[in-house]
């Protein structure tokens, strides 16, 4: 009987601190999953984002495929004229050699025609012997003459059309110039655009991953709360039933105590009632703190840190560029190996990795205090181990993810954070 007493009054006395670590993991599930809601909110935005920067990048390469569309017709155009040009100015040459010869020929002729022309008409008009010949050489020579006069104005007229297309061509390149320069700015202009918004893509799609991975690596910690918020229900549950279970043995025990009592006092009614011994219990370990070095709640500002070392993260301050999170607790810089040590005597309740605080020790004070240590390189406490205050626990780290070696240290009053610099002795 006494045993029953003794596990029934265990736990009476070790159900409020798992209703403690109950109700802070249901805060934390609570708030992981704002967080989670949050993220998702935020994702849901950044991907509206993405959306329409693909469509502005979409417009801008469809115009760029149009205006390379346009520049290489205009290429084309320019080489055609530049081919035209060249036959043009073949042409030229010949037509300016043709010339040439046809202006020495036309010479010799002019001056043989001339002097020839002079005699035949001096001999014509002295003899006047053949008037009909003479008639028809006049007519001769003046066919011929024409027809040099109609050859040299075709010729003087090929040369002009030949010189008015020359400047029309040249005008018509220069235009097409002028727009070729023109298209290649703004295909300048769309190029930086396009670059622009493959930048922007890029950096949406870096903000999207890591905000993806930010709402994954928050769903895991919602998943390992909710499996802890679990164990804790179940082991309360459990000591319910033991608690109930207890205390039907305790009652029936006292019945047949009472029974025996009277039969006995029937037997020997004669004999003076005995009263049955009462034995007291051994000393129970307390919630309260009392058996760990004082209750916990009086050492407010006495106590000593767990290490020596710089505070890199101060309780309340934003935790890194996410300006919705903050620290619970402190950061203390400290060489790698340390020893970590019991801030105050009390049980250990968790010694595992957690994801967000690698291997964690928690200790638990009593009435509803708890002391976190976070980020250890070994645990040399488990589960179950009564501590001292000052006894060595673990040994500092860079679990869970640190880059460099440090402690993270928190104090929990009734599941709520609590700023450890209002707990600790001032530093120096």
């Amino acid at each position: 009987m006494l045993r029953v007493l003794i596990a029934l009054v265990l736990t009476c006395l070790l159900q409020p601190a798992f209703a403690d670590e109950r109700a802070q993991t249901q805060q934390q599930l609570d708030a992981t999953r704002q967080d989670i809601a949050e993220l998702k909110k935020l994702l849901g935005k950044l991907q509206e984002e993405k959306s329409g920067v693909q469509k502005d990048l979409r417009g801008t390469e469809t115009e760029m495929g149009k205006l390379e569309k346009q520049v290489d017709a205009l290429q084309k155009e320019l080489k055609k004229s530049e081919s035209e040009l060249q036959r043009l100015d073949g042409e030229k040459k010949k037509l300016q050699s043709a010339r040439t010869e046809q202006q020495k020929l036309i010479a010799i002729q002019a001056r043989a025609a001339y002097q020839n022309g002079r005699q035949e008409y001096l001999k014509l008009l002295l003899n006047q012997q053949n008037p009909e010949k003479f008639a028809r050489t006049l007519t001769y020579y003046d066919y011929l003459s024409q027809a040099r006069l109609e050859q040299l104005k075709s010729f003087n007229e090929t040369l002009r059309q030949l010189a008015n297309v020359e400047k029309e061509i040249e005008l018509q390149q220069a235009q097409l110039l002028v727009q070729k320069s023109s298209l290649d700015t703004q295909r300048e202009e769309l190029e930086k655009v396009r670059k622009e918004r493959q930048l922007a893509l890029a950096k949406l799609n870096e903000d999207v991953k890591a905000r993806d991975s930010k709402l994954k690596a928050r769903e895991q910690d919602q998943a390992q709360l909710a499996k802890v918020l679990k164990t804790i229900e179940e082991t309360l549950a459990r000591q319910a039933r033991e608690a109930e279970e207890a205390r039907q043995k305790a009652l029936i025990a006292q019945q047949e105590a009472e029974k025996k009592r009277l039969r006995e006092a029937q037997a020997d009614a004669s004999d003076a009632p005995r009263k049955p011994a009462r034995s007291s219990p051994g000393p129970l370990v307390s919630t309260g703190g009392e058996t760990f070095g004082g209750a916990f709640a009086s050492a407010r500002g006495k106590l000593p840190w767990p290490v020596n070392g710089r505070l890199l993260a101060r309780f309340g301050q934003t935790r890194g560029d996410d300006t919705r999170t903050k620290w619970d607790g402190v950061m203390i810089s400290a060489t790698a190996g340390s020893q970590v040590h019991a801030v105050h005597g009390g049980r250990v309740v968790f010694a595992d990795w957690l994801r967000g605080a690698g291997l964690l020790v928690i200790l638990d004070h009593g009435n509803g205090y708890l002391s976190l240590y976070g980020h250890n390189q070994t645990l040399l406490k488990a589960a179950g181990d009564v501590v001292k205050a000052g006894e060595s626990i673990s040994t500092v780290g860079n679990s869970g993810g640190q880059d460099t070696p440090a402690l993270y240290f928190a104090i929990r009053q009734q599941g709520r954070p609590s700023d450890p610099t209002q707990w600790c002795r001032a530093q120096g």
